[in-house]
């Protein structure tokens, strides 16, 4: 189990930690940390004994080991090394009007896409609820230090989010409830994982939905996504299609284009067919290089010609301009500092039966 951090304590335990303090205390408290985004030693409305033992009662989860920074500064990604040596990835993205994090879930991941340098890194543990909002409280203290504003969060780092899903989802409600942000502007990414998927769906808090697709075709996603042979694309609709039923929110579908491998007019004739039957959105990436996975990226022609063909079948279709490729921050980039990618040890993590 993840050691208890911070940003684990809910206003409940917080009060058992301070009853012996006048009540009032614990307000000022919850506020610091979640309005104020502050640390214990920066609140300075509290006496300088309870600025210590908070310090000592309620550790960081995160430790910085190293901050890399590109884009003229507007992409930040950290290193963070948790309490039991295990290690993870932020990024934070300004743009002209919203600055955005990307929160790791997991330190790792079992989904072992073969494109992503975190699949191939191998899983190590779940990250606890307090190790994910710490994350957005340390992402939306630098956007105010930049003289910005943090407005979204996406669950697109390191780990598959519906794979560690109690844990996320009260993350998500923290996000919401303590920090602020509105559901709209939450959005969990997933490969796939059907059973978290419908659990989403009857959740109180109608967040956006990314799949990571890659392909539209059971073979080829077997392949790229190994959970597809467990969820198979006719499944993965089934569900999304509930979700946007019951949601009212739009889906949206990542699609990392490998030269050769995804990006030929069948396969955008494949994708169109099952992006329009779900009124999906579908974002285009380029891919990025990893250490691990040789095949190089579609060329910025490839990449028009693809938009082109989807469009011209009448799907949404965007391309994301890549950030953060030059400190290995961008799409399927996060690894952690691992150093040997290609022969990862992996360990399984559940995933839940799919409910009948």
């Amino acid at each position: 189990m993840p050691p208890v951090t911070r940003y684990d304590v809910d206003r409940t335990a917080l009060g058992a930690l301070l009853d012996d303090e006048p009540r009032y205390r614990v307000d000022q408290v919850w506020a610091g940390l979640h309005d104020q985004l502050a640390t214990p030693e920066e609140m300075t409305n509290v006496p300088l004994a309870l600025r210590a033992r908070l310090a000592a009662s309620l550790p960081e989860g995160l430790a910085l080991t190293t901050e890399a920074t590109a884009d003229g500064g507007d992409t930040v990604k950290w290193l963070w090394t948790l309490a039991d040596g295990s290690r993870v990835e932020t990024v934070l993205m300004h743009y002209p009007q919203r600055s955005t994090v990307c929160v790791s879930s997991q330190a790792g991941c079992a989904m072992a896409c073969s494109f992503c340098a975190t699949g191939q890194a191998g899983f190590t543990r779940q990250l606890s609820a307090g190790e994910i909002v710490e994350q957005v409280v340390r992402a939306a203290r630098r956007a105010r230090d930049d003289g910005r504003r943090l407005g979204n969060v996406v669950f697109m780092g390191m780990g598959e989010p519906l794979a560690n899903y109690d844990a996320t989802w009260t993350a998500i409600r923290r996000i919401h409830g303590d920090l602020g942000l509105g559901a709209r502007h939450l959005t969990v990414s997933t490969v796939g994982v059907v059973p978290g998927i419908r659990r989403m769906t009857h959740e109180e808090l109608p967040v956006n939905l990314a799949v990571s697709l890659h392909a539209a075709d059971d073979a080829l996603r077997d392949e790229l996504v190994p959970l597809n042979k467990r969820f198979g694309l006719s499944m993965l609709a089934e569900a999304c299609s509930d979700y946007i039923e019951v949601t009212g929110r739009r889906l949206s579908f990542e699609w990392a284009l490998i030269a050769g491998v995804n990006d030929r007019p069948g396969d955008a004739a494949r994708l169109a067919d099952y992006a329009r039957a779900l009124r999906a959105h579908v974002n285009l990436i380029p891919l990025n290089p990893t250490p691990g996975y040789r095949t190089r990226g579609t060329s910025p022609e490839g990449v028009e010609a693809f938009r082109s063909r989807l469009a011209e079948r009448g799907v949404n279709v965007t391309v994301r301009h890549t950030r953060g490729t030059s400190i290995d921050a961008a799409c399927g980039q996060l690894a952690a500092g691992a150093t040997a990618l290609a022969s990862p040890t992996r360990r399984a993590v559940p995933v839940a039966p799919v409910a009948e």
